[in-house]
């Protein structure tokens, strides 16, 4: 198994056992500068996987650090991209919508993307260079090669030319464009059928084909995205910016996404 996809899941997984500690548990809440939530688990979590990540003398962007100027991060060729508790809102709620989100960024596209769901204590990874995208139910908050190889799930999306459209949203951020969204698609003559999830689940439930498509049409930001988008493509699915036939970009001078449609 390359050495840097063990690494992200090891760290994913690691943080996942600590996230689940605070939840059981009664913690505090703060508000960050843009009133986004912030817990103890954030920053356990985001503690833990830089303890990973940094024995691989690879740079690292994470929702919870302070972030290096862009006049230095222009010059990186790979970088990580890291939130250490996507969701941090459906974790408030515990109603287990929530992940660890790791991702290699290589000149600007993601090529690797591990998503660890603590709550339910499954992975789901991506490797975009082999074309490969699974799914692994884990006994516990550990990972041994055996159930790499033996207890996995092959990602496969749905096709797309079904009249029978569902459409993944967003359980915390529903927006008017994404109403009109599924308007047209109804008036184009799909049958759509919507579902709410939080987190990066979107991404995973487009990946293994519970979801035909996500359109999001609200603010995310790359740490939101880069390992959802990095599974995504491996199983050859698209995270096109709306109204282009670009995908989504990382490590540029501003983190904020465009909107996006993952299809």
């Amino acid at each position: 198994m390359d050495i840097l996809l063990s690494t992200a899941i090891k760290a994913a997984i690691e943080a996942g056992a600590e996230i689940m500690k605070i939840y059981s548990e009664n913690f505090d809440v703060e508000l960050k500068s843009d009133f986004s939530p912030l817990t103890i688990a954030d920053k356990n979590a985001n503690a833990i996987i830089e303890n990973f990540l940094k024995k691989t003398n690879i740079p690292i962007i994470s929702e919870e650090n302070k972030q290096a100027d862009y006049t230095e991060r222009k010059n990186w060729e790979t970088c990580w991209i890291v939130d250490p508790l996507d969701g941090t809102k459906e974790f408030i709620k515990r109603n287990g919508e929530f992940t660890v989100n790791i991702a290699l960024i290589k000149n600007n596209k993601p090529i690797l993307g591990v998503i660890y769901v603590p709550a339910k204590k499954i992975l789901y990874y991506g490797d975009v260079t082999q074309g490969i995208g699974k799914k692994i139910a884990l006994k516990n908050h550990m990972f041994s090669i055996n159930e790499y190889t033996s207890h996995f799930e092959n990602l496969k999306p749905l096709k797309g030319d079904s009249s029978q459209i569902n459409v993944v949203g967003s359980r915390s951020h529903k927006s008017v464009a994404t109403e009109e969204f599924i308007d047209k698609l109804q008036l184009e003559g799909k049958q759509v059928e919507l579902v709410f999830m939080g987190s990066s689940l979107k991404f995973c439930m487009v990946a293994e084909g519970k979801a035909t498509i996500y359109p999001r049409f609200a603010p995310t930001m790359e740490w939101d995205t880069a390992a959802g988008h990095a599974i995504c493509n491996a199983v050859g699915l698209k995270v096109l910016q709306v109204n282009k036939s670009e995908e989504l970009q990382y490590n540029k001078e501003n983190l904020l996404n465009p909107h996006f449609i993952v299809k």
